[in-house]
């Protein structure tokens, strides 16, 4: 098969997958003044969900320090008043994007819930304490992976990367694994959440929460889908 009919092979018309949202609404009425409130609420019931395996996977999207945007699933360990947290290496691709530029989006999707949330803020590391002790919930052996992993470097092969966790499984054989310093949490405090409820004929609910610097409280807006 030449290239020209190799291009002609490849592609899919997808004009025509379509789906009706009918399954909830979202009005202001039934929000507080804390958006934290209602993602507390939406989580609780994708985690609870049946057709969701993990609920807290998020999309990651960061800026990289030549001004290159970049997505990428992570998991959320932790959310509390003060934001949201992940756990990652500090020298993976992510991790140097939010050292050059700490603006950061998170947008999660429930696909059997019609829902999304997108959120807009600032990634900062935690303490090394919050860290550890994080780090110390983690079964051993994904633990061991962290050392043996230079996250995003190139490796040689999938034995080269084999032959590290069996040297670190040596090295920490009758020890405890403590967490590698190139490694730990952050926290991304949010400055704009979004919430999006599927509705028919396109015509979503889009409520976004807006923080204001000063007096940190939240203004509630409505979006046109």
């Amino acid at each position: 098969m030449d290239k020209k009919q190799n291009e002609q092979a490849v592609g899919e018309d997808l004009s025509m997958e379509r789906r009706s949202y009918e399954k909830y609404h979202l009005d202001e009425a039934s929000v507080t003044d804390n958006p934290m409130d209602l993602f507390q609420g939406w989580y609780n019931i994708a985690h609870s969900s049946a057709d969701i395996e993990e609920a807290n996977a998020m999309t990651l999207c960061t800026i990289s320090p030549e001004g290159t945007p970049r997505g990428r699933v992570v998991l959320l360990k932790r959310f509390t008043w003060e934001g949201f947290y992940f756990y990652t290496n500090y020298n993976s691709t992510k991790g140097k994007s939010i050292e050059a530029h700490h603006d950061v989006c998170l947008s999660f999707f429930w696909d059997a819930l019609e829902r999304q949330v997108i959120i807009e803020g600032v990634a900062e590391k935690t303490t090394p304490e919050a860290s550890d002790g994080y780090f110390a919930t983690r079964p051993r052996g994904s633990r061991l992976g962290a050392w043996a992993s230079a996250q995003s470097s190139v490796v040689p092969s999938r034995d080269f990367l084999d032959a590290q966790l069996d040297s670190y499984e040596k090295k920490f054989e009758g020890k405890d694994v403590t967490r590698p310093p190139h490694c730990g949490m952050y926290l991304v405090r949010p400055r704009v959440i979004e919430f999006w409820q599927g509705r028919p004929n396109r015509m979503h609910d889009r409520l976004r929460f807006t923080l204001n610097k000063e007096t940190f409280e939240w203004k509630l807006e409505r979006l046109a889908p």
